[in-house]
C-alpha cells in the first residue's frame, strides 16, 4: 500500500480562525504557516473558497481564496496549492481558468483545482449570485469543468451549454502542468457529483468517516464503470478537523479552547455545532487513536488527507505533534 499523502489547511478566517489577530498581521500569520508547511512533510496547503464566516456570517475576516493562492505561490517553493473547494458559480469559469493558469505560472506549476457546486446560501444571495437549485448548480459545475479542460489544453474555448456560452476565449499562456491543472471534484452527491467526478476527476474529496468513505467509494466505482473510466486512477481524499494530544486531557483542552473562541463570537449553541464536526471524528484523539483511525481509512482506499487545525494561527503545537507522530506512521 502506498503511503498516505498529507495536505494542511491554512487558516484564512472563514472558520473564525483568525479572531483577535489584527487584519494588518493576518497575512504574516498565513504566510508563516504556508512556509512552515513548505519546509515540512506536507505535500500541499489549502484554503476554503468562502466570503462569509461560519457557523454564522460575522464581521470577522474571511480572506479570498484565489488571491491567497497567488500569494502563496510567490512565497513558497515546493508545496502544492489547493482550494477545498472553489465554488464554480462565484466566478465566470473562463475567467477562473485564466486566474488558475496565471497562478500555475507564478507558482512554477503547483496548482490543484478543487471545484464544487457550492452550498452556502447566505453568501450566494448576499453577493448577488441568487441561489439556483441543486440541479442548476451541478450543471454549472459540469459545464465549467469542460470549459477548464479546453482552456488548459487548447488555450482557446468555444462552448455552448445551458449555463455557459463561450465564443473564442483565449487563455494564454496555458498552465505549466502538462494536461492542465489537476481537477479535484469535491462533494459526495451520489447521482450527479460522483458521476462528474468519474468522468473528469484526477482526485475526489468526500465524506471521510469510515462508513461514508466506503459507501461513496463504491458509488464512484459504479459511475466509473458506467462512463468507462479507471476508478483506480482517481485519488480519493477527505478533509479532517484535528484535535490531537499526547493524552486525553490535552485533546479535551484543545476542544475547550476552540469552543471558547467560537462561542465568544457566535454563541454557545453554534460553538457546540462546530465542535460536533471535530469530536468523535477520525482526527480527534490521542496520537495512537488518530493513527489507528487513519490506518483503517487507508485500508479502505483513502490516499490523501487534508487536515485542518483550528488553533493553527496561535498555536502550532498540534501541527508539530501531528508532523512528528502521525505522518511518519502513515507514509
Amino acid at each position: 500500500m502506498a503511503g498516505m499523502r498529507f495536505g494542511m489547511f491554512v487558516p484564512q478566517g472563514w472558520r473564525l480562525d483568525l479572531v483577535g489577530i489584527e487584519p494588518a498581521r493576518q497575512w504574516d500569520v498565513m504566510k508563516g504557516l504556508a512556509q512552515h508547511a513548505d519546509a515540512g512533510p506536507w505535500e500541499s496547503v489549502w484554503v476554503y473558497d468562502h466570503f462569509h464566516t461560519v457557523p454564522v456570517p460575522t464581521d470577522e475576516a474571511t480572506h479570498e481564496a484565489w488571491t491567497l493562492m497567488s500569494a502563496f505561490g510567490a512565497v513558497t517553493e515546493r508545496v502544492r496549492l489547493g482550494q477545498m473547494c472553489t465554488c464554480m458559480a462565484y466566478r465566470n469559469p473562463v475567467y477562473l481558468a485564466k486566474v488558475a493558469a496565471t497562478v500555475d505560472i507564478v507558482s512554477g506549476g503547483r496548482v490543484e483545482m478543487g471545484i464544487g457546486a457550492g452550498w452556502y446560501e447566505h453568501e450566494w444571495r448576499a453577493y448577488g449570485y441568487g441561489f439556483p437549485g441543486a440541479a442548476e448548480r451541478l450543471r454549472m459545475l459540469d459545464e465549467g469543468v469542460q470549459i477548464f479542460r479546453q482552456a488548459w489544453t487548447d488555450g482557446v474555448v468555444n462552448f455552448a451549454g445551458r449555463q455557459y456560452t463561450v465564443d473564442g476565449a483565449r487563455v494564454f499562456p496555458t498552465p505549466l502542468q502538462d494536461g492542465g491543472i489537476p481537477l479535484w471534484i469535491a462533494g459526495g452527491g451520489e447521482k450527479v457529483t460522483l458521476k462528474i467526478a468519474a468522468r473528469y476527476a484526477a482526485y475526489t474529496n468526500f465524506d471521510g468517516t469510515p462508513d461514508g468513505f466506503t459507501r461513496k467509494s463504491e458509488l464512484l466505482a459504479e459511475h466509473c464503470r458506467e462512463v468507462g473510466t479507471d476508478f483506480d486512477a482517481i485519488v480519493r481524499s477527505a478533509n479532517y478537523n484535528v484535535a490531537i494530544g499526547r493524552d486525553e486531557a490535552e485533546v479535551a483542552e484543545r476542544l475547550r479552547r476552540m469552543h471558547d473562541r467560537v462561542s465568544r463570537i457566535a454563541g454557545s449553541e453554534q460553538a457546540d455545532r462546530q465542535l460536533g464536526a471535530v469530536k468523535g471524528m477520525p482526527a480527534c484523539g490521542t496520537v495512537e487513536q488518530v493513527v489507528e483511525n487513519l490506518q483503517d481509512l487507508q485500508k479502505r482506499g483513502l490516499a490523501y488527507g487534508i487536515f485542518y487545525f483550528p488553533e493553527a494561527a496561535w498555536d502550532r503545537s498540534g501541527i508539530e505533534l501531528f508532523e512528528r507522530e502521525v505522518i511518519p506512521a502513515l507514509s
